[in-house]
């Protein structure tokens, strides 16, 4: 049952809301059992645009894109926390029972919020307000299991093929909190979304297919922001 609009859901920790192309459950338990012997220098958190880049935990089938992967992922050991359809309440979940616990990452990579602006018949809908809030919680998960790591966050990438698509401004409005956010706690706050759009806003099949999930044209302008940073 979707909850009234009332609650913030991006703050309440939830496991499994949708189906997708992984299990779930089985990724949750393979981050706990390899998560220590990976011993991360970086931990990537996030969803599918995540999940999807490659790295390890592996899901099988999934090729990533390892060209931008290892442009900038090479030198380090690296944790691959994205989970595809992940909300930030996902997050909250996971990061409660058991991930990132017990690890020493230098820096924390957070890319999250995209999928609270669906709806569907498990969750609703998120405002840009809530987001903001999802991710507050989060940080502060990370704060509190990482204390010693750099957190970098990312704008939440843009979507839908024109620049005049509702969840354009959505976006932007979730990323006006994500920087405000990042500036009151010194963390490093990344916007790559003019790199990933064209001249005139639209977003390319060549970068995101289906004008969501990257490609590695998409993914090299990812790494080579953080090469910036790591």
């Amino acid at each position: 049952m979707v909850q009234a609009k009332e609650t913030n859901t991006a703050i309440i920790p939830v496991p499994k809301l949708e189906e997708d192309c992984y299990d779930w459950w089985e990724r949750h338990e393979q981050v706990l059992q390899e998560q220590a012997a990976i011993n991360p220098e970086v931990v990537l958190i996030g969803d599918s645009i995540t999940h999807f880049w490659g790295g390890q935990p592996r899901t099988p089938g999934m090729e990533g894109a390892p060209n931008s992967w290892n442009s900038v992922f090479a030198p380090y050991r690296v944790l691959n926390l994205g989970f595809g359809w992940d909300r930030t309440q996902n997050v909250l979940w996971r990061l409660d029972h058991g991930q990132l616990k017990g690890l020493s990452p230098r820096t924390v990579v957070i890319l999250i919020g995209t999928n609270n602006t669906s709806e569907t018949e498990n969750a609703r809908a998120n405002e840009p307000e809530e987001i903001g809030e999802g991710l507050k919680a989060i940080c502060d998960r990370v704060e509190t299991l990482v204390p010693g790591a750099r957190i970098v966050i990312m704008a939440v990438f843009p979507r839908e093929q024109h620049p005049d698509h509702p969840r354009r401004e959505q976006i932007a409005r979730i990323n006006s909190f994500y920087a405000k956010l990042a500036g009151e706690r010194n963390y490093t706050f990344i916007d790559i979304g003019p790199q990933l759009l064209e001249q005139d806003g639209t977003l390319s099949s060549e970068t995101a297919p289906d004008f969501c999930h990257l490609t590695d044209r998409g993914y090299q302008h990812w790494a080579d922001a953080l090469r910036q940073v790591l």
